[in-house]
C-alpha cells in the first residue's frame, strides 16, 4: 500500500506544475489512463473474440438443428467448437477482472486514515471543494447538492449520465447485432450464463452512477475515466 501510496504521490509532484491544488485529481485520471493502457492488448484480443465468435453463428446454428431435442449435447457441442477455434466466450470480462486490483489498491489508499503508521497525507488533496477522501454523502451534509463539494459530484454526475448514453447505445447495437445472427434460437440453447449476460450488459454503463455515489471520490475518478475509456475504446474496436 506505501508503494502505491508513493506513486500516487510522485505522479501528483509531477502534476503540480501543470494542474496546482488539483494535481493529486489529475494523477488519479492519469493513472487510470496508464492502467486502461496496460490492459488495452486484452482488450483488444476481447474485441477479436467477440468478431471469431460472431463468425462462428452459421456452425452454432447448425447444431442448434442438429441437437434441437438434446440440450445437454447441445451446449457440449457448442463449448467443444469454441474450445477447438480457441474462442473463449469469456474472453470479453478479462479487461475488467484485470482492472479491479488497481481499483482496489486506489479505494483502500482512499479510505484509510493512516499508510505504514503514519497519517494518509493524500486524504487532504481535493477536487475544488471536495476531498478526494470524502463521499457523496459527506458532500450531502456539509453543504448540501448545490454546496462547493455537491456541485462536485453533480458534475461528475452529468458526465457519467453522458458517457452511459453512449454506452448503452453502443451496447444496444451490438446485443442487436448478435441477436440478429442467432434470430430464432432459444436463449436456453445457448452458452450458459451468455443470454443473462447479453441482457444486462447494455446498462452496464450506468452502473458508474452508484459508483460515483458511494465510493470515495479518488475511487469515483477512476471508474469514471475507466468508463469513459472504455466507451471511447469499444466504439473504436468494434466499429
Amino acid at each position: 500500500m506505501s508503494v502505491f501510496a508513493s506513486l500516487v504521490e510522485h505522479l501528483s509532484d509531477l502534476l503540480q506544475p501543470l494542474f496546482g491544488a488539483f494535481a493529486a485529481a489529475a494523477a488519479i485520471v492519469l493513472f487510470t489512463a496508464l492502467v486502461r493502457l496496460l490492459v488495452h492488448p486484452l482488450s483488444r484480443a476481447a474485441a477479436r473474440g467477440q468478431k471469431a465468435r460472431a463468425a462462428l453463428q452459421p456452425r452454432i446454428a447448425e447444431l442448434r438443428r442438429k441437437h434441437a431435442r438434446d440440450p445437454e449435447k447441445l451446449q457440449r457441442a457448442v463449448l467443444e467448437l469454441h474450445t477447438r477455434e480457441k474462442v473463449s466466450p469469456l474472453s470479453g470480462c478479462l479487461p475488467s477482472l484485470f482492472q479491479l486490483p488497481a481499483f482496489f489498491l486506489l479505494y483502500h489508499l482512499f479510505s484509510n486514515e493512516t499508510i505504514g503508521g503514519r497519517p494518509n497525507e493524500l486524504l487532504g488533496h481535493r477536487l475544488f471543494d471536495a476531498p478526494l477522501g470524502g463521499r457523496w454523502a459527506d458532500a450531502l451534509a456539509g453543504g448540501g447538492v448545490f454546496g462547493g463539494a455537491g456541485l462536485v459530484y453533480l458534475g461528475l454526475f452529468a458526465v457519467v449520465t453522458v458517457v452511459a448514453w453512449f454506452g448503452y447505445r453502443l451496447s444496444r447495437r451490438m446485443t442487436d447485432a448478435a441477436r440478429a445472427l442467432t434470430a430464432g434460437a432459444d436463449d436456453g440453447q445457448q452458452v450458459p450464463g451468455l443470454a443473462a449476460v447479453t441482457k444486462v450488459m447494455p446498462f452496464m454503463s450506468f452502473f458508474t452512477l452508484i459508483t460515483v455515489a458511494v465510493l470515495p471520490l479518488a475511487a469515483a475518478l477512476y471508474m469514471v475515466t475507466s468508463t469513459t475509456w472504455s466507451v471511447v475504446e469499444r466504439s473504436v474496436l468494434y466499429r
